[in-house]
């Protein structure tokens, strides 16, 4: 069996993955926008500069039947629903159990949307993505990436926008996020950036093939609570490599 490169695993502090949603202002649109983040502010150079930016179009892989992800075995419990202007995001009020990845432990410290997807696969955008973001003991990021096709109702979105929240509005809620990720534990690796300002490098990338399920009226009322268009345009892949890694 032919032995294939991984991307190492590179340190971010978490409170960089905080600043993404604080000041300075950046947004989707006009003069704040995607394009322009790069120059909002010095801190946010690397949505400019950076040569290992998120999200990528993912159309060319490299087979693998090693796989290193462990899923957690229980993220039930409550959790803060939050409008904050970018995204919808749900943080856990109480500690869950930790994911594996290439032997290490990282803990899910939120997951939140974007809609449409930020990444694309074969240039395809789907109409939601979510982004499960988790941190290791040395501040290490791993975000787990989950598509959405429209289909079927999903029961497992619905607690989460039952109630259009407005910006800045919050709520709880008992949760179970592992009903929210595929079944078929096939997926892409890569090594990336946070999708918003400061677009830090060094983040493990697992994005899953297989979409789930999510009914119209559920995509539209994700769409309605975000309010806008909040997925970054496909960066330059450059140099990296992907990983399909499979069983």
């Amino acid at each position: 069996m032919k032995k294939y490169l991984l991307f190492s695993t590179a340190l971010i502090a978490f409170s960089n993955f905080a600043y993404a949603d604080s000041h300075p202002h950046w947004s989707y649109e006009g003069n704040s926008s995607p394009a322009h983040w790069g120059a909002i502010d010095e801190s946010f150079r690397l949505c400019q500069i950076g040569k290992n930016q998120s999200p990528v179009d993912l159309s060319q892989s490299i087979a693998s039947t090693t796989q290193h992800l462990t899923l957690s075995s229980s993220l039930s419990g409550e959790y803060q629903i939050e409008n904050n202007g970018h995204t919808l995001q749900a943080t856990p009020t109480q500690a869950v159990s930790p994911i594996q990845l290439d032997g290490k432990q990282f803990v899910l410290k939120q997951f939140h949307f974007h809609t449409p997807s930020e990444h694309t696969f074969r240039r395809k955008h789907f109409p939601i993505e979510a982004h499960f973001v988790h941190q290791s003991a040395k501040g290490e990021l791993a975000v787990l990436a989950v598509m959405f096709k429209q289909g079927k109702d999903n029961p497992a979105l619905t607690p989460l926008i039952t109630k259009i929240l407005a910006k800045g509005e919050t709520t709880k809620s008992v949760l179970n996020p592992q009903q929210l990720l595929p079944q078929n534990q096939e997926y892409f690796r890569l090594n990336g950036s946070l999708t918003t300002p400061p677009c830090s490098e060094g983040v493990n990338w697992v994005v899953f093939k297989t979409p789930l399920d999510a009914s119209q009226t559920q995509i539209e009322a994700m769409q309605k609570i975000i309010g806008q268009e909040n997925n970054r345009p496909v960066q330059p892949i450059n140099s990296r490599i992907v990983i399909e890694e499979s069983k």
